[in-house]
């Protein structure tokens, strides 16, 4: 179904052994102190970030130093403050490192897949985290953590975006999903297919939300037709459009709030 519109904007080798005459295998005890192979003065430079870390929390380092707390469990034994540095200068600030695309990584040099890994993890546990601040609670008594939510899920996206929050007859979020993904300056969106959806789920209410590549959450035209567009569905079916938010790099613009809905 085409869109009616869219949104501007090495593991260890196993053996056999070739006869069964073989002795008792000793395992030697675990080495105590640094790994082996790691210079004593990484090893003192880890442990003081981590202690500086646990003291004054993440409010006490630069965003290139919390990137080196994550990047100590994906390289061990190597100098990773050069790699942090170039990836603040690469990206622009910790939350952008965290939600870059994966590829746009690995093109900046000694970023593998284990850095990968080890970021998408952090941002995974970082949306989940905002995530369970929100759901299965009344929008209106958590609408602060509803924004944070969606400036942590979509602001430092480098594509456009567009998630539907379910809300009950009580204004309580019952799901929040991805309706489409787009480019930089555009998503598809399927209006029927948003509505279907909240048929399914029950749902009386929702809260549109996308976000803007290029910071600015400055509503388009595109943007504020197919608004009234899905408003009009919902409201053949019963099901009130509460808001629109449009999430940008520092502020979000609502909707509701400009008179525009």
């Amino acid at each position: 179904m085409a869109p009616n519109r869219s949104f501007g904007e090495m593991p260890m080798p196993l053996f056999t052994p070739a006869s069964d005459d073989v002795g008792p295998v000793i395992v030697p005890a675990p080495a105590k102190g640094p790994a082996k192979g790691t210079p004593s003065y990484l090893s003192d430079h880890r442990a003081r970030l981590r202690e500086r870390f646990m003291q004054g929390g993440a409010t006490a380092m630069p965003d290139y130093e919390l990137l080196e707390l994550v990047l100590f469990r994906a390289i061990p034994r190597q100098d990773v403050k050069p790699l942090a540095r170039r990836l603040i200068e690469r990206f622009g600030d910790f939350n952008r490192v965290l939600s870059a695309n994966p590829a746009r990584l690995s093109e900046v040099e000694g970023v593998g897949p284990a850095v990968i890994t080890e970021l998408k993890i952090v941002e995974a546990a970082a949306q989940r985290l905002s995530r369970a601040r929100i759901i299965q609670r009344p929008v209106l008594s958590s609408w602060q953590a509803l924004l944070d939510y969606c400036h942590t899920t979509m602001a430092h996206r480098e594509t456009e975006q567009f998630r539907v929050l379910y809300l009950d007859r009580k204004n309580v979020l019952i799901a929040d999903e991805e309706q489409a993904s787009g480019t930089v300056d555009h998503v598809p969106v399927y209006p029927r297919e948003i509505i279907k959806r909240a048929l399914e789920l029950n749902a009386s209410a929702l809260i549109l939300v996308h976000n803007h590549p290029s910071g600015d959450p400055t509503p388009s035209d595109s943007d504020i037709t197919m608004t009234a567009r899905i408003a009009q569905a919902g409201d053949t079916m019963g099901i009130v459009i509460h808001d629109h938010l449009i999430i940008g790099k520092s502020r979000e613009l609502s909707f509701r709030a400009e008179g525009l809905l």
